[in-house]
């Protein structure tokens, strides 16, 4: 066995970057239930969840060091990114045991534009074209990941491994936001302190009241297209009072904008229309503040910042490249 061989078998045994910084947030969460536990609601079976996902990513990077090509690649990648899914209700189950802040941040957009956007957006604009374009710019907020992510995979291989930690890391810098940052958004705060108070622009302290209650009002639209039905139905399934500020679907689709333009401008092209939508959609479904969404857009450049450091920093040198799949015997 050559010496190139034994190098690339020996980089093929060692965990992606993005396997890594899941591990990591495994285990930093692990010990905040620890912590925790006494005030927790399932933190026995919370912690059952972090060692299965610990041994399937650990036998996943076995079964890649066994059977080495793309399609490994691309499961042991996408598997991390799929756990996103999981990931992000779970911050509900520890910013649940603090004071939620909504009233705060409702008080500062009254203060700001001396109403409500999240509740005259779609009030003012009810029509079912204008009620689809937005939906559906908001559905599209995973197949955008997807496609960009794909891109990479088959355009610029040997930065798919960056991407995947990029994506994947600002997703983990978000979720430890919100985790200390409770705030659920117009669309649970406002059923919860009644939409009298809300057009009187009073905005009380409400505690620990999701802790209890999660819930969920939906936009009060004349006519239901197919996008809004698919939003409603994916919030009532996935959707948690949590990760309002600063909102992740404009932070991570802004990002999403960035590595488009990087890998594909055609593709950062096709997409820019449903950013935009998506943008308006987050106040328009009122699952954010107006504040929300501008916070998102400038700390994706500051989170995107710190993730490309940290990766250029720590796991740049020891990760995967595209030579390590395509060995000649």
């Amino acid at each position: 066995m050559d010496l190139e061989l034994t190098k690339a078998i020996g980089v093929k045994r060692n965990l992606f970057s993005v396997e890594k910084i899941s591990l990591a947030y495994s285990l930093i969460t692990g010990i905040m239930i620890l912590i925790l536990f006494p005030r927790m609601d399932h933190p026995i079976q919370m912690l059952l969840e972090r060692f299965a996902i610990v041994g399937i990513t650990l036998g996943l990077s076995l079964l890649g060091a066994w059977w080495p090509n793309k399609l490994m690649v691309l499961v042991r990648v996408g598997f991390q990114m799929g756990l996103l899914s999981y990931w992000y209700p779970d911050t509900y189950e520890f910013n649940r045991l603090f004071q939620n802040l909504d009233h705060v941040f409702a008080t500062i957009e009254q203060s700001l534009f001396g109403f409500q956007p999240a509740l005259e957006f779609s009030v003012q604009y009810p029509k079912l074209w204008i009620s689809e374009a937005f939906n559906m710019g908001y559905f599209s907020y995973y197949p955008m990941i997807a496609l960009v992510t794909l891109a990479y995979f088959f355009q610029r291989y040997e930065e798919f491994s960056k991407v995947a930690f990029i994506l994947v890391g600002s997703f983990f810098l978000y979720y430890f936001l919100y985790i200390f940052i409770p705030v659920a958004g117009p669309q649970f705060y406002f059923p919860a302190i009644g939409l009298d108070n809300v057009h009187a622009g009073v905005f009380p302290s409400i505690g620990d009241f999701f802790n209890y209650s999660q819930t969920l009002h939906v936009g009060p639209y004349t006519e239901k297209g197919l996008f809004c039905q698919l939003v409603e139905t994916s919030q009532q399934v996935g959707e948690r009072p949590t990760a309002a500020f600063p909102s992740s679907h404009v932070g991570i689709s802004t990002i999403l904008m960035i590595l488009a333009w990087r890998v594909n401008k055609s593709i950062f092209g096709f997409m820019f229309p449903f950013y935009l939508l998506l943008c308006g959609a987050t106040v328009y479904i009122q699952a954010h503040y107006a504040i929300d969404v501008l916070a998102g857009f400038v700390s994706a450049f500051i989170i995107y910042g710190v993730v490309l450091y940290g990766y250029n920093s720590f796991f740049k040198q020891n990760d995967f490249s595209l030579k390590c799949y395509t060995i000649s015997k």
